[in-house]
């Protein structure tokens, strides 16, 4: 069986999903892999070892500055003249079956090749209705015709009463925390202005912040911990952390609620992925929500939070590697019943009114 198998590359939420993906399918193996990444150059990737010889394209992106995307930078930089050469210059013959995780190069060349694709994501959970806040029209058509498949298989927090499954969650085996966590905080806004970030958490000189962001160094200063992106070292202080402060992305609050962290989250402004996660992180109870990250904020946050909810997903990527290996026979609201039958909802405090 030969796969092809698209990625979004501009998170790191992704890339996440990819290598739960990668190391479920290859207990098959008589299933061929090859990856294809977009979104960013080949260089910024790291930790890239279970994809093998895998293959780079431009793709699409958005940019953002201060914790806003900028639609028109968008515009300015998207290349749609090397996006439509890059769909029709993707051979996909001889493959059996083409997956995307919101891959727009991958999906789309699958369609004009007449090749099934799956897609497999939290972005082809809005293929339902789920919790949506902000955006327009046309930026609702973007998210759902962005990477079209024949068959999405979303991803969510809780499933909405839709045929959407559980999360993906990657974390590292063998990692346990190194001790006391209760005044460890873990910090990831990539999106946000970092040199505002620092003289906002030295206010809070009890905490211990360990702040990661692209192109961060390595440094200690008193409290404040800037870290450069890695996987390993990032998970072992998200384990070893008790608080999460983070936009509102999809992979990294799931393995927070995975591991039973307290969560702030500030969607970035104007993109309505994580405006919808930040509307549904609040209907479900499960993370404090704010628009702008300040002291105020932080110091309610840190004597106010309630528990925090501790949520045990089951092994969504080898249940969707055994499921793909059959063929995609089994309807996804099958999968979707049995998994989250299998999900512990454990502990928290929950604003559960809405949803069952």
């Amino acid at each position: 069986m030969r796969i092809f198998y698209g990625v979004q590359g501009t998170g790191n939420g992704h890339l996440s999903r990819a290598r739960a993906m990668a190391r479920a399918l290859d207990h098959y193996p008589d299933v061929q892999v090859d990856w294809l990444f977009s979104g960013r150059p080949r260089d910024a990737y790291f930790d890239m070892a279970p994809f093998d010889d895998f293959q780079c394209r431009r793709g699409l992106t958005f940019h953002t500055s201060a914790g806003q995307l900028q639609p028109l930078k968008t515009l300015q930089h998207a290349s749609l003249l090397t996006l439509h050469r890059d769909i029709r210059a993707l051979d996909l013959a001889g493959y059996d079956l083409v997956i995307s995780d919101y891959e727009p190069v991958t999906a789309r060349a699958a369609r004009r090749q007449g090749i099934p694709c799956v897609g497999i994501g939290h972005q082809y959970a809005f293929s339902f209705p789920v919790p949506l806040r902000g955006g327009n029209l046309l930026s609702r058509t973007i998210l759902q015709r962005f990477a079209p498949v024949t068959i999405p298989v979303g991803l969510h927090w809780h499933h909405f009463d839709q045929p959407i499954l559980p999360p993906i969650v990657d974390l590292a085996h063998g990692l346990a925390s190194r001790g006391d966590t209760e005044r460890r905080v873990l910090v990831y806004l990539p999106f946000e202005d970092q040199d505002a970030l620092l003289p906002l958490f030295r206010q809070f000189p009890h905490y211990e912040f360990y702040i990661y962001a692209p192109g961060q160094r390595w440094h200690d200063d008193g409290h404040l911990h800037t870290r450069p992106l890695s996987r390993d070292g990032f998970q072992q202080d998200l384990i070893d952390s008790h608080w999460v402060i983070c936009n509102a992305g999809f992979e990294l609050i799931s393995e927070a609620l995975q591991l039973g962290k307290r969560i702030m989250a500030k969607p970035l402004r104007g993109q309505i992925e994580q405006l919808a996660n930040a509307a549904a992180l609040e209907q479900l109870g499960y993370a404090a929500i704010e628009d702008r990250i300040n002291r105020a904020a932080l110091a309610f946050w840190f004597d106010c939070e309630p528990v925090a909810p501790r949520i045990s997903y089951p092994d969504v990527a080898t249940a969707l590697a055994r499921w793909i290996y059959g063929g995609c026979v089994e309807t996804v609201a099958s999968l979707s019943d049995q998994l989250w039958r299998e999900t512990d909802r454990g502990r928290g405090s929950w604003k559960m009114g809405q949803v069952a």
